[in-house]
């Protein structure tokens, strides 16, 4: 359950503190130009260092394993990580005995009988997004020439975003925020009605990434709040290009050629300086924790890059199920 997709199989490996974090492709067509240094602007985007992310530094350079030979994908699984060197394991002895409150630490010890790694929140961390990151560098390969782009519209309930990070970061606590994905140039007629739709694909890879609580297509929630007529979409041209977008792009699951839009909510940093109430259940009796170690004020912040490669990923695989099934007619 590590992994992902119909045709272009993406699993993902390793623990934030463990000695290496990575992805395996499987189902990667052959002959998709790919070098080392493709990887470094998104793998770039994802690391800390801006006001508001975390104090560790991880180098995060891409290791190719195997699938890809003189540059060009074989068709063989594509293997590729990057080692964890900026560790600081010992800020996280004490959530054996008292889980932190918003985090996995009680429900993997729960489902783990106790062996879970929570090293930096071990398998659970945001730090696994990085193969993410670097399967969605070769999706955008395949997908092209759709474009796919994120931004953060805005955090801890406000579009100013750096006044919600300065009070945040006064306050030693922590913000969530909400990003807008975009896919422009996208294929028509991608999508599986019912439980492949592309909306139940992006939301299923979507919901994989830590800290994600809500998303909505198109005019999304506000949908509830209209009219059949002030929602529909009226075709303009031949084309299919349509006046509005409250659809996002997409009509009965499928894609129909405008712009698929959608948008996500992401939940504050569960580890906060805020001292919090929690249960030891070591000694069974209410206690005070003050969760130490290097965290992010906004996780949000580091998101758009990460939303972007995994509805990479996501369209990468409904585009190969489609030529599957209709062989490689244009649209």
């Amino acid at each position: 359950m590590n992994s992902f997709g119909s045709i272009f199989r993406v699993s993902l490996f390793g623990e934030s503190h463990g000695p290496a974090i990575g992805v395996v492709i499987d189902g990667c067509p052959p002959g998709i130009p790919v070098e080392t240094n493709d990887f470094i602007s998104d793998l770039t985007r994802r690391q800390s260092g801006s006001k508001g992310t975390t104090d560790r530094h991880e180098p995060d350079l891409p290791e190719i394993r195997s699938g890809i030979f003189n540059g060009m994908t074989t068709g063989a699984p594509v293997a590729i990580s990057t080692g964890n060197r900026d560790k600081i394991s010992s800020d996280y002895n004490d959530f054996q005995d008292i889980p932190r409150p918003g985090h996995a630490d009680y429900v993997a010890g729960i489902k783990y009988s106790g062996y879970a790694d929570l090293q930096g929140s071990g398998h659970f961390s945001g730090r696994i997004t990085w193969g993410l990151v670097a399967a969605g560098v070769i999706a955008k390969k395949i997908i092209y020439p759709a474009e796919v782009s994120a931004k953060l519209i805005s955090a801890g309930g406000t579009e100013n975003v750096e006044s919600a990070l300065n009070k945040a970061i006064a306050a030693g606590d922590t913000v969530g925020g909400v990003i807008e994905c975009t896919v422009r140039k996208i294929q028509k007629a991608l999508g599986e009605p019912f439980f492949y739709s592309v909306e139940s694909a992006i939301s299923q890879i979507i919901f994989s990434i830590p800290a994600i609580k809500g998303i909505e297509f198109g005019s999304g929630f506000a949908a509830a709040a209209m009219t059949g007529s002030e929602h529909n979409d009226p075709f303009i041209d031949r084309e299919g290009r349509t006046s509005t977008n409250h659809a996002g792009g997409i009509n009965g699951g499928i894609t129909n050629g405008n712009d698929v839009v959608f948008r996500i909510a992401v939940k504050p940093t569960s580890s906060t300086g805020v001292e919090q109430r929690t249960f030891n259940f070591k000694t069974e009796e209410m206690t005070t924790l003050q969760v130490r170690g290097r965290h992010d004020t906004c996780i949000a912040l580091r998101m758009p890059v990460i939303v972007e490669a995994a509805t990479a990923i996501a369209i990468t695989d409904l585009l190969l199920v489609d030529r599957g099934i209709h062989g490689s007619r244009s649209r």
